[in-house]
């Protein structure tokens, strides 16, 4: 589980792009490159404009650059080159700037005399002229776009010029919670794991963060002797090594980080060393499904923030419907520039239970359900007992596909069906069998 996990996959260093298992294929909202995570680097901007001030500052509020240190100064072009005669140069300066072209290249020139080597500059400009950039790139200018330009549009241009194909890969981290204890969580976490890898073709690791009482070991029928919790005891040793090391495997693209589901300890996870492991896990495979237990602390809270894909799992009750919409509405609010949480409504359809419906559940929350699994205590069962996937039980069954349209929906890909043609005297039939010639 290492880089090379990605080109084994068809999936270049840099890229967390998969190729696609039989009759999947990307849906048009991810053909356009994404936003990717920003390492810990020190930004300085150097604004004219107060809504582009604005756009900075919610950029600056994203999970993107949540290990970024912004910081946003007025004054345009003029103010840089004035700033960095007497000050070092951070990692990337972004300059905001209205003048012509000559100015503009004038004042670069200034700044070059006092720019640190390896320091990168984003030009945001008003002409949408080539010889500019042209002249720009000849300079050494990493980036330049025309004005207005939207928080996604300004990550997504400072993420490329981090995220290059020499770089190391960035996967994308999923994060499964419930909406109250015993829900099926967990449940859902594994089976959709277990699905993405096989549809996918990709490699996926399920990190179990239910240290105590983690069931991800019992679901995929392993005894792991080492697991996550080595991991973030001391974090700092992580590496692509000892991850390979603490990884079991369960299937060809599939590990799973296990729980040591042990009492005789105290777990307190600090939300630092949460971070640290899930960014080397993320570095060396291409998806991470990270089994959250039912709790609210700093490192929970941290890690639904910054997740790329939020499922969160209920049942169809009102306390259910209570904390479903307390944490949908927490992320909304903390997530702006992203997708509002995929909310899966799990063991429906339980004999004489009284049930809040979906289209209830759908408008108390404001937001469409992403998936609905029945009630199925036969195959359910089944597969807890011999340590399977619903998938692995039953293909055809309703919780198998539902966890497949989970999984595709969470990387934005679809499932591609090719309908059969009818024949042209298929509707005669009936009248044909009543002409057929006894024998």
């Amino acid at each position: 589980m290492t880089k090379q996990a990605y080109e084994d996959h068809g999936v270049s260093a840099g890229h967390a792009m998969v190729e696609y298992g039989d009759g999947v294929e990307a849906t048009p909202d991810m053909q356009v490159e994404r936003a990717r995570p920003i390492p810990r680097i020190s930004i300085q901007a150097f604004c004219e404009d107060p809504n582009f001030t604005n756009v900075l500052q919610v950029a600056a509020e994203d999970r993107r650059l949540s290990k970024a240190h912004v910081s946003i100064h007025m004054g345009g072009a003029s103010a840089a080159v004035a700033h960095y005669q007497e000050s070092p140069t951070p990692n990337l300066i972004i300059i905001e700037s209205s003048l012509p072209r000559a100015g503009l290249i004038n004042e670069l020139d200034r700044l070059a005399e006092s720019c640190d080597a390896g320091t990168k500059v984003v030009i945001i400009g008003r002409m949408n002229d080539v010889i500019l950039y042209r002249e720009l790139l000849k300079r050494g200018v990493s980036e330049y776009l025309v004005a207005p330009v939207s928080p996604i549009q300004l990550m997504e241009s400072l993420s490329n010029l981090y995220n290059n194909p020499e770089a190391d890969p960035v996967g994308h981290v999923f994060a499964f919670i419930g909406a109250k204890g015993g829900v099926g969580s967990s449940t859902v976490c594994h089976n959709t794991s277990w699905t993405l890898s096989e549809a996918l073709k990709s490699n996926v690791v399920v990190a179990d963060l239910d240290l105590a009482f983690g069931t991800c070991g019992l679901d995929f029928n392993q005894d792991p002797v080492q697991g996550i919790a080595e991991a973030l005891a001391s974090p700092e040793r992580l590496d692509e090594v000892l991850l390979d090391r603490l990884l079991t495997k369960c299937s060809e693209r599939l590990s799973i980080f296990a729980a040591p589901v042990l009492l005789d300890r105290d777990y307190d996870i600090s939300a630092d060393a949460c971070d640290m492991v899930i960014d080397v896990v993320r570095q060396n495979v291409p998806y991470v499904a990270v089994d959250m237990p039912h709790s609210w602390t700093s490192w929970s809270k941290r890690l639904l923030t910054q997740a790329d894909e939020v499922v969160i799992t209920a049942v169809p009750d009102l306390a259910n419907l209570r904390n479903a919409k307390n944490m949908v509405d927490y992320l909304r609010a903390a997530r702006k520039n992203d997708s509002a949480p995929h909310i899966l409504l799990n063991m429906t359809g339980v004999p004489k239970r009284p049930e809040i419906s979906v289209k209830e559940f759908e408008q108390a929350l404001d937001l469409k359900i992403a998936g609905e699994v029945k009630f199925d205590s036969e195959t359910f069962g089944q597969a807890s007992n011999n340590g399977q996937m619903i998938e692995e039980v039953n293909g055809k069954s309703e919780a198998a596909m539902s966890f497949r349209d989970l999984a595709l929906a969470l990387t934005h890909r679809r499932e591609t069906r090719v309908e059969k043609k009818s024949s042209p005297l298929a509707g005669l039939g009936p009248l044909l069998e009543k002409f057929k010639i006894k024998r």
